[in-house]
């Protein structure tokens, strides 16, 4: 779980930066939307596959 402990003369702005960034580096809104939906193992093999694609990688259909 993410905290940001907040004294009386901290600014609001700062709380809510370093809250994002802790969020970032954390990766929780990358796994979020990862998890959205999901994905059948055979399309993600897909997916997988066209990006190797695009990256110039030929890559083997895992079994």
């Amino acid at each position: 779980m993410i905290e940001v402990t907040l004294e009386e003369s901290d600014r609001l702005d700062w709380a809510l930066k370093t809250f994002k960034k802790k969020v970032l580096k954390a990766g929780i809104l990358k796994d979020l939307r990862r998890k959205r939906h999901y994905v059948k193992p055979s399309e993600a093999r897909q997916l997988k596959m066209a990006a190797a694609r695009r990256r110039g990688r030929p890559s083997r259909p895992s079994r």
